[in-house]
């Protein structure tokens, strides 16, 4: 997948003179990427001499243990404040749903493999073919294929465990497919990608960590604004605005999830302290804006030489998610949520229905509001941008609207679904959580910890219900980026409002209620666990790989091309310089003796290079394309020796690759190059 991506920025910025680091993958550039992550990763290989490619497994591994550690310190200390005066510690294991809900429960798709692949729900006729009318409905490709046969219970479908990334599915109105993303931790981690999502989440636990010290009266204090006063100390206002910048360097989306949910501690914090009342919007925006801007600040390094693809939003007319892709996707949370929600009610918990309905259906009008109001925005600055794409759907703009409603008609399930999370979960945040005056010393000082989780829960549904209104214009032209970076911050939050869901009613309920919420637990950690013990025995090869166990993906390359890692192994002991090799598309080994050596290559895979920049960079990926193209291929010396100064190239790469990509002319090479490096199939020329 995209792991030379991430290796190649990990000995990018080892090998990099100065910053920002060169980009291997366009010489002459810096990284324009949020790489703070593999800033890390690179630190702590020069500090332990482990090479890049060892580094990479280590990180992944140690950005597991660093998440799991943070998700199990912040549920023992939720559970510790939720806890009655004078009560025993928490207990020691009650805190493990933590990270075992961040990173080990999965969505339901595992688990419908298994039911697939065991023959469920399919109809088997005396002719060999097979129907199903639940799984056509379900609609999740693979899955909609009758099961090879003879039956079984354990997935054997060539890269099963991808489809659980891929649960959600768009059409057009034409039919087309357009497939989405809906990646979470557990399949992150099965994968190995060590991608600036994956690296973000012991920070994002970080963040929610800092924003649960707010809430619950850390770093109390004063400072005097021009324009307002912040009720909190200059210590607590600098680190939570050096954390929430640091979330924008590691991966620029979390930002707003980290900003949200440190603002709203905040709002919350001032909740409790004075009531509800308009004041604390301005408590929100008072504190927001100069956090955000101190945060812009201790990052502005790498903001200044950060440009992104990203061009405003787009409404999401046409493509709602389905309600049973979304149960397939977070059935696992929701179970918990739900419980946890009905057990606040049955309590009694203090709650304000008026505003929870006031207020979630008020958040669902703006939503509408918001993206037909921005699809009005569009047709009218840049018609250009829109008709054309209605006119292929066989529309026109008002039937085109008609459609796009008949279908969240069609779809309701889904937004019912977060509605229901929504609207008690603002019922139970707006009640009045203001701290006691007097006898409860304990409470007065920690304060209700659901309320906190109730803002997790919130978020986190909003995350999940704002892609089917608006999406984030970008290269992909559909909501699939949005979706998956969304969805994914959206588990970061869940997953411990479910963990304390699940913790509370574990130790709480009793009797009949504490036999249904049992097997209710119990259900979802068989169908949350199948996944990653069935993927975890397939990607493993059943915990037998073919070559043995290493940590160092350098021993993968000698063992299948030695020549090409004996050419990695010269050129990173060779002095520094620009090389020039094959290129091409992504998913390949194209871009390669950039990727282990980190040396910048005149251009690594362009269409990753295009999504990282913006779209003033399409014209000169493109040349660069065709320059690398004639430079290895021209018989003219001096269109080559001209190509050759204009990058500033020092290393000439000719293996099989440029062999196989380009009609190579090695005769102006060995004439006018001195050949530094020659093994098999591959020579490296120097230029004067």
């Amino acid at each position: 997948t995209e792991k030379p991506m991430e290796l190649m920025f990990i000995n990018g910025i080892m090998n990099s003179p100065d910053f920002p680091p060169r980009d291997p993958w366009l010489s002459g550039y810096s990284i324009s990427y949020y790489y703070f992550g593999y800033v890390m990763t690179s630190m702590l290989a020069l500090f332990t001499g482990t090479p890049a490619t060892a580094a990479f497994n280590l990180m992944l591994s140690l950005t597991y243990g660093l998440a799991a550690v943070g998700a199990y310190g912040i549920l023992y200390d939720m559970l510790a404040v939720g806890r009655k005066p004078n009560a025993d510690r928490p207990s020691f294991f009650l805190p493990v749903l933590g990270p075992v809900f961040l990173l080990l429960i999965s969505n339901v798709e595992g688990f419908l493999d298994v039911l697939h692949r065991r023959g469920f729900f399919w109809r088997f006729n005396a002719d060999g073919s097979a129907t199903s009318s639940f799984w056509t409905w379900l609609d999740m490709r693979e899955l909609s294929q009758a099961p090879a046969q003879p039956l079984q219970w354990i997935p054997d479908r060539y890269l099963w465990w991808w489809r659980a990334s891929r649960v959600v599915q768009d059409y057009d109105l034409t039919g087309n497919h357009l497939e989405a993303i809906d990646e979470f931790p557990a399949f992150s981690f099965l994968l190995g990608d060590l991608h600036p999502h994956v690296l973000a989440i012991p920070f994002v636990m970080l963040a929610v960590a800092v924003a649960l010290n707010l809430f619950l009266g850390g770093w109390r204090g004063r400072i005097d604004l021009y324009f307002a006063q912040l009720h909190v100390n200059k210590t607590g206002f600098f680190l939570m605005a050096f954390v929430l910048g640091s979330l924008a360097f590691l991966n620029t989306w979390d930002i707003l999830l980290g900003g949200a949910v440190i603002v709203f501690s905040y709002g919350l914090a001032r909740v409790r302290e004075a009531g509800w009342s308009r004041e604390r919007t301005e408590d929100l925006v008072f504190f927001g804006i100069p956090l955000v801007g101190m945060a812009y600040v201790f990052y502005l390094p790498f903001f200044i030489s950060f440009s992104s693809q990203a061009s405003g939003i787009l409404p999401s007319i046409i493509f709602p998610t389905r309600g049973v892709h979304l149960w397939v996707m977070w059935g696992t949370l929701f179970i918990p949520i739900f419980s946890y929600l009905v057990y606040l009610f049955r309590t009694k918990a203090p709650a304000n229905w008026k505003a929870g309905f006031g207020v979630g259906l008020g958040i669902l009008i703006v939503l509408f509001a918001l993206m037909f109001g921005v699809a009005l925005l569009v047709y009218m600055v840049k018609p250009e941008f829109i008709v054309p794409y209605v006119e292929s759907q066989q529309h026109t703009i008002g039937s085109f609207l008609a459609a796009g409603m008949m279908r969240r008609l069609g779809y309701i399930g889904g937004l019912l679904t977060l509605l229901a999370l929504l609207i008690p979960a603002f019922a139970f945040l707006f009640a009045d959580h203001r701290r006691p005056t007097a006898n409860d010393p304990q409470q007065a000082v920690n304060g209700p910890p659901s309320v906190f989780v109730l803002l997790l829960i919130t978020l986190g549904a909003l995350l999940i219900l704002g892609p089917d209104f608006v999406y984030l214009q970008d290269n992909f032209g559909y909501r699939i980026n949005t979706i998956f970076k969304f969805y994914y911050q959206a588990w970061l939050l869940l997953s411990l409002a479910a963990a304390y869901g699940a913790a509370v009613l574990l130790k709480n309920l009793r009797g009949v209620a504490n036999g249904i919420f049992s097997v209710f637990f119990v259900i979802v950690l068989v169908v949350g666990l199948t996944y990653p013990v069935l993927g975890a025995l397939t990607r493993t090869n059943r915990f037998n790989p073919p070559f043995g166990f290493t940590l160092d993906d350098f021993d993968r390359l000698q063992r299948e091309n030695p020549d090409e890692a004996a050419a990695v192994l010269w050129l990173k002991s060779a002095p520094d310089g620009n090389i020039v090799e094959a290129t091409g598309d992504p998913y390949s080994s194209y871009g390669r003796m950039a990727t282990y050596t980190g040396l910048p290559t005149v251009l690594g895979w362009s269409n990753h290079e295009g999504q990282w920049r913006d779209s003033s960079f399409t014209g000169l990926l493109a040349q660069r394309k065709l320059d690398v193209e004639t430079l290895y291929a021209t018989p003219d010396w001096q269109t080559t020796q001209f190509l050759l100064e204009q990058y500033d190239i020092r290393y000439v790469i000719v293996g099989n690759l440029e062999r196989t990509s380009y009609r190579v002319n090695e005769e102006k090479f060995n004439n006018f190059l001195r050949p530094v490096f020659q093994q098999g199939n591959i020579t490296i020329y120097e230029v004067p």
